[in-house]
């Protein structure tokens, strides 16, 4: 296998990754569009279908806290190329599906796929790029999170209008190819770690616990269970979760290692980076609802509206690294969260007389700021995380990072049907999206709270800030 120059090696890697993590964030949205079609193919209830979406979550929520043990047993590369396997098998199953209980057991295998694709693709980037170059390499590995699900509305939209909806999981076996082949001809091989026993009892109880909390949140808002039935679902996982915090403390190699909340950068970034990622999974649900059932767009012109955030995303691209080489982290996670907060606040005075281009230019704005925040967060969080444990970094924060997008947008949910509620309305109107979007834009604000725990020099080792790196050099003993 020809071995790429480290230089270039630093561009490809990233890129690479991208593409799969891609793969997985738009297939993980642009099913919730094809939903009634396929449910009209299958004379089912669409209610029903959505068990399509909830199994598909609840796979990822199970498999992805054991990642970074099957990485470090049978190497990332090897882990990564299956898992593009595994996800790019379980997307042609889907589209062959003929029942009901045919797409759920295929939704399950791909959920397995991309449970490994994400976070082991993450230790993939991690292991091959210096921690020098790491900014500019996971501001590349913002995009997915960002554009799947802007795009995956209006893609599954016009592939149900003009094709089959078997086409929107077919299209992955292109790209699972071509990912397949370029990981096999650019990375690198990372040799297996053997003799780690696997936490398999901590993975029950972590597993069990996040399969609660994900298939509440994700039912939440919804009418589907009673909601005495969701609040025993999150007391439950919550339970199991706490429980396990003790019990880990007995595991030498726990399958979720809470030690690694004692690194400060490593606590903060998952910390306020959950709290900062429940709001943006609030958000790609209130946005398109709130333009279609709020404004009456169709969802075409949606599409077209929210996609203006994903130009955002790709312009911070080129700037991250001196954004954050001019300023360091910590006052940049601050004030971005700050100002997503405005953003927020400002999309709640959007209304149907709202003109288009200003409409845009926020929307465009804010794509830039969230990126920016994604990139930071990401970055920092494996700042002082060393190479031995880089693989539980990855699985803990991919755990965190999925758990918080599911609360996100259970909570959006919820915040519409408690606004309608109150008013008294039998459909949603635009002003219950404003009260959301207000309770979503304080949820945002409180996370710079968090980030002020950041010391001055935070991150200095990838920020390459001046006077931080200084300042955080003479701190060292000689």
């Amino acid at each position: 296998m020809p071995s790429l120059p480290s230089r270039l090696q630093t561009r490809v890697v990233p890129l690479i990754v991208a593409c799969a993590l891609f793969m997985e964030n738009l297939d993980s949205t642009i099913i919730a569009t094809a939903l009634p079609e396929i449910a009209r193919a299958m004379h089912e209830d669409p209610l029903h279908l959505s068990l399509a979406i909830t199994t598909y979550l609840l796979s990822l929520a199970v498999c992805i806290p054991v990642s970074g043990w099957v990485a470090d047993r049978y190497g990332a590369k090897r882990v990564f190329r299956a898992a593009i396997i595994v996800f790019t098998l379980g997307s042609v199953c889907c589209g062959l599906s003929q029942s009901m209980p045919q797409l759920v057991a295929a939704r399950i295998l791909q959920g397995m796929g991309g449970a490994m694709m994400v976070p082991v693709g993450r230790l993939v980037v991690l292991r091959v790029i210096p921690k020098s170059q790491l900014v500019a390499a996971m501001s590349w590995l913002t995009v997915p999170a960002l554009l799947g699900p802007i795009l995956g509305p209006p893609v599954g939209g016009l592939i149900v209008t003009y094709a089959s909806w078997r086409w929107i999981f077919f299209i992955n076996l292109p790209i699972g190819m071509l990912g397949f082949w370029l990981v096999t001809r650019y990375i690198d091989d990372t040799p297996p770690q053997h003799g780690k026993a696997l936490d398999f009892g901590g993975w029950l109880v972590v597993g069990s616990g996040l399969a609660l909390l994900v298939m509440a949140f994700e039912m939440l808002g919804k009418n589907l269970v009673p909601n005495a039935v969701l609040y025993a679902m999150i007391g439950g996982g919550l339970l199991l979760l706490a429980l396990y915090v003790p019990l880990s403390k007995r595991r030498e190699q726990p399958i979720l290692d809470l030690r690694l909340l004692r690194i400060p950068t490593f606590r903060v970034s998952v910390g306020g980076g959950s709290l900062y990622r429940a709001g943006i999974g609030a958000y790609t649900l209130l946005m398109p609802l709130m333009l279609q059932l709020g404004f009456g767009y169709s969802p075409a012109a949606s599409g077209a509206t929210t996609f203006v955030s994903a130009l955002g995303a790709m312009a911070m691209k080129t700037t991250a690294p001196r954004i954050v080489r001019r300023f360091g982290f910590r006052p940049l996670l601050i004030g971005n969260a700050l100002v997503s907060a405005v953003f927020l606040v400002g999309c709640a005075q959007f209304g149907a007389a709202t003109p288009q281009a200003m409409m845009l230019g926020w929307l465009l704005t804010y794509g830039f700021v969230r990126s920016l925040q994604f990139t930071c967060i990401n970055t920092l969080g494996y700042a002082d995380v060393s190479e031995a444990q880089m693989s539980r970094a990855t699985s803990f924060s991919s755990t965190a990072q999925q758990l918080s997008l599911s609360i996100g947008v259970g909570i959006g949910a919820q915040l519409l049907n408690s606004a309608r509620a109150l008013r008294g309305g039998e459909t949603l109107a635009a002003s219950d999206f404003h009260v959301a979007f207000y309770v979503i834009a304080a949820l945002t604000a409180i996370s710079a709270l968090l980030f002020r725990r950041l010391s001055t020099d935070a991150g200095s080792a990838v920020s390459g800030h001046p006077e931080r790196s200084a300042a955080a050099a003479s701190s060292r003993p000689s």
